[in-house]
């Protein structure tokens, strides 16, 4: 019967069973049930809907375990991945320093008509002498030997002309120095090459090994036998026995030898004899090394000797390149001569760390780089405190972070020491962005004080196993960039810090040239950065929408610049922020939309053309580098467009707490972009900039950097910084005015102006002076600012900071009440309203620019303390600007002028 029939079947059925009479139900019922739907199901009884229940209750019971159990298999998978992957042993020559016993080694010498540099070929410790003032300084801690505050492992180090640290896949760190775990095992070598002096390091655990074959095909041996002379040929034979697997000895152990030689099935090999010593491995390795047999062919032979050890022990080299250039001293490591095993990443290197450094009995000072500059004297008793510790430019932000308990930042590359009438700067050349400047004062681990730089080579980032694994487990950073260390040890004949300054300024000339130009104005610069536009959350039909609350508007902002242009307070410039793409929190900037609740774009116009009549500067302000609540719709898609950390996650980033320091709860976290759409967001403001014919303000290039290791395109962190530099150079040579943030060094050349720059920095106890030395190599050439006057909670010793560093002045500014952001978490803006700000402001800035107005046009040529909380800043044409933080009235010692309390004073 045909399906059709059998469907018709039911049908008919049905009709019949309408009759009152209504029969028990027969077996062909369910098929019933299937044709005509759930109208007529028979009504399941109770027991039936109770395990209907439990079944389903079972079924809900068990999704949220198998959801759980999935994810924790592919955590599992993940985790074995990693911790299981295959390791690639990659072997690594030492260097042997390869000298005949009684041999007396001459010095190896550089000398120009400044310096003269003496390297002890034994130790690879030298000195260099300023022939100017017979001033020496030693590489090392001379004497340290002798240190009875040091422990013995300090003491190597404190010889050490190298300290490496390596890790693990574990994390686990470790140090190496070059005195004990390469020197003192005679792994190095030195040469000198020309005016170059090279020194190789092996460091590590290593033990000798010959490049010589283990074990090596018999055809193989008679093609290096051929090319040896006769009794290097028969000398060969001697320590090596062949094996043929089926004409074996009768004390052979033919399983044993086919475990140890595998390819003896195949092959004839010949096999170094046990019998051979180390005199004759060395006579050996002669020979081959003469025969051309390379540490490649070494590598190769060893595989076919099962028995042979592996030597899984790190092993570090390092070379490092020393010589003179004048008066410089320049020393490098290129990361091509760094070769470490991969199981054993090179996480950080020190060249140099005791350069300099001196005991108990020296009076002088070390210079750090905090703020614009800060001493640490000698031996000052403060043992108590941690050493010193800042991270160049800031934190690397594709680096994770879960707690931020305090963030270091050095903005320029210089560090050095001053002693016995001479002092020196080592500038941070090629690697700066990977350095950590550390200084320390004697009486802590051993007794000298000394300053240095420490590279983070390979990176590391740990990966969240936590929920499956105790065990942590690193990625690291696998190839080195085609990059250097430099470092370059300038030396003066002055042990006075503003005469170190001055060398420091005379060096970003030379490396910057026609960047570097001389301020004309002869006015106080002061900026004033208004204050567009915030977002707030604001209820639509009931929905909770983030939208721009304005505060400043195009043409508010055009009678603040009118009104304060006609106040002559100085030479003005007006930063406008939060003024396209949402606001102060701007979303991704891939093309810029001014907030229309601000104005229209002909308002923007007008704006930009009021600045022009007015002869004032105006710059439009965005965030390049990160991105803000943005979504696909804003053109951001964070799979696509985030830089990614080591572990290839997105670079998700926080906002910590100063309370628990671990990311706040509850705030929004935001991105840091991928670096070519960096570059495409800071080619998209310049472009709006053009449009609107204005300035360009990078909110973070300048002073933020990051590398970004995004899939298989990874950027270093001297490769980002490259990139900046030539985005600020072909904006200055576009003739587009710049400003910026901060100033980091790289950065500084190419703007016009810089805003919220650290005059201070962290005034850690440990520091014994802070001073503006950053500030005299670049004043009377880039005119610079530090924070808001009128947000920053001090402004009294804010103006005083100010006064001190030669720096303009700097105010935020914006036309709505303080009470229009209740509600919003701006409170930082609390003390912005230009009303309540505008007569205090005028007041300040007349006087700034009436007494100090024409110092900006001049190179600073000197700082002194004079007493507790006074200060004396000098300019080349003899101008002092006196500034008194204390709480009585000074007179000063030099020409008795009264400098009032907390006030300063200019005698020209």
């Amino acid at each position: 019967m045909s399906k059709e029939k059998k469907d018709s079947v039911p049908e008919l059925k049905e009709k019949k069973i309408k009759e009152p009479k209504v029969k028990e139900p027969k077996v062909k019922e369910p098929k019933k049930a299937k044709t005509k739907g759930p109208k007529e199901k028979k009504p399941l009884t109770e027991a039936q809907v109770e395990r209907r229940k439990d079944m389903i209750k079972g079924l809900k019971d068990m999704i949220a375990p198998a959801v759980v159990i999935a994810v924790v298999a592919l955590l599992i998978f993940i985790a074995v991945k990693l911790a299981n992957r295959p390791e690639v042993y990659t072997d690594v020559r030492a260097y042997v320093r390869e000298v005949e016993e009684g041999t007396v080694e001459p010095d190896l010498v550089l000398e120009n008509d400044d310096l003269l540099l003496t390297l002890d070929p034994v130790s690879t410790r030298f000195t260099v002498k300023q022939k100017s003032t017979g001033k020496v300084w030693a590489s090392y801690a001379d004497g340290a030997e002798n240190d009875a505050k040091a422990l013995e492992s300090e003491k190597e180090k404190l010889l050490s002309n190298i300290i490496l640290s390596y890790s693990q896949v574990n994390g686990l760190e470790t140090v190496f120095d070059s005195n004990s775990f390469s020197v003192g095992k005679g792994y190095y070598k030195t040469e000198q090459d020309g005016d170059t002096i090279k020194v190789f390091y092996s460091m590590g655990n290593i033990e000798r090994e010959y490049i010589i074959p283990p074990a090596i095909l018999a055809e193989d041996l008679d093609k290096w036998k051929s090319k040896m002379d006769r009794d290097a040929s028969q000398y060969v034979s001697q320590y090596y026995k062949k094996y043929d697997i089926d004409k074996l000895g009768a004390k052979d152990d033919k399983d044993e030898l086919l475990a140890n030689y595998p390819a003896l099935k195949d092959n004839i090999l010949y096999i170094l004899r046990s019998t051979a010593k180390e005199n004759n491995k060395r006579v050996l390795e002669q020979h081959f090394e003469a025969a051309g047999y390379t540490f490649q062919d070494y590598v190769n032979d060893k595989q076919l000797d099962n028995a042979e050890k592996v030597n899984d022990k790190p092993i570090f080299n390092v070379e490092m390149d020393l010589r003179l250039e004048g008066n410089d001293l320049v020393v490098e490591i290129p990361f091509s001569g760094l070769e470490y095993k991969t199981q054993f990443p090179l996480y950080s290197i020190i060249p140099l760390p005791y350069f300099g450094a001196a005991d108990t009995s020296k009076e002088g000072f070390m210079f750090v780089p905090e703020g614009g500059g800060a001493i640490i004297n000698y031996n000052n008793g403060k043992s108590s405190q941690s050493d010193y510790y800042a991270n160049v430019y800031g934190w690397d932000m594709c680096l994770r972070r879960d707690y931020v308990i305090h963030n270091t930042r050095n903005y320029f590359n210089v560090f050095g020491q001053a002693t016995e009438g001479s002092s020196y700067i080592c500038i941070m050349e090629d690697g700066a962005s990977y350095a950590s400047v550390r200084a320390a004062i004697s009486g802590r681990i051993n007794s000298y004080n000394y300053v240095d730089a420490r590279y983070q080579l390979c990176q590391a980032e740990r990966y969240d196993i936590s929920s499956i694994a105790n065990a942590a487990v690193y990625a690291f950073l696998e190839d080195l960039p085609e990059e250097s260390i430099v470092q370059r040890y300038r030396f003066i004949d002055s042990s006075d810090y503003s005469d170190m300054a001055r060398v420091y300024g005379e060096y970003l000339r030379e490396r910057d040239g026609d960047y570097f130009t001389e301020n004309t104005s002869e006015q106080a610069p002061v900026n004033v950065e208004l204050v567009g536009a915030v977002d707030k959350v604001r209820q639509i039909m009931g929905i909770p929408v983030s939208l721009p609350l304005k505060l400043t508007t195009f043409k508010d902002a055009a009678e603040i610049m009118t009104e304060l242009d006609a106040e002559n307070i100085g030479d003005l410039s007006f930063k406008y922020t939060g003024w396209c793409n949402g606001g102060v929190n701007q979303k991704l900037l891939k093309k810029a939309k001014p907030i229309s609740s601000l104005g229209s774009s002909g308002d923007l116009k007008k704006l930009s053309k009021t600045a022009e009549e007015l002869g004032v500067d105006l710059y439009l302000d965005g965030i390049t580098q990160y991105e803000h609540q943005s979504t696909i719709f804003n053109g951001f898609f964070s799979f696509r467009d985030a830089a990614r950390l080591l572990t290839k996650e997105r670079a998700e980033l926080y906002q910590y707490s100063a309370v628990t320091y671990a990311a706040r709860e509850g705030a929004k976290s935001y991105y840091l972009l991928h670096t070519d759409l960096s570059m495409k967001t800071a080619n998209a403001l310049a472009k709006a900039a053009g449009k609107y014919n204005t300035g360009i303000s990078y909110n973070d290039v300048g002073m933020d950097l990051s590398s970004d290791f995004y899939r298989k395109k990874i950027y270093s962190r001297e490769a980002v910084m490259d990139l900046d530099t030539e985005l600020l150079k072909k904006q200055k040579d576009s003739g587009r005015k710049v400003s910026i943030n901060m100033g980091n060094d790289y950065a500084a050349p190419y703007a016009d102006i810089i805003t919220n720059m650290d005059l201070k920095g962290n005034e850690y106890t440990l520091l014994d002076e802070m001073i503006p030395f950053y500030q005299m190599a670049i004043h009377g050439y880039i005119n610079y600012t530090g924070d808001s006057l009128n947000l920053c909670g001090q402004d009294d010793e804010l103006l005083l900071n100010s006064a001190e560093y030669g720096a303009g002045l700097n105010f935020t500014f914006m036309k709505e009440s303080s009470f229009a952001l209740q509600k919003t978490l701006y409170t930082q803006y609390y003390g912005a309203e230009y009303a309540s700000w505008k007569d205090r402001m005028v007041e300040i800035c007349r006087r700034y620019n009436s007494e100090m107005g024409h110092v900006f046009s001049q190179r600073m040529t000197g700082h002194r303390r004079l007493a507790d909380g006074v200060f004396c800043t000098e300019y080349e044409d003899g101008t002092k600007v006196y500034v008194n933080y204390s709480y009585t009235d000074a007179y000063t010692a030099d020409d008795g002028t009264l400098v009032k309390t907390r006030d300063y004073t200019v005698v020209r």
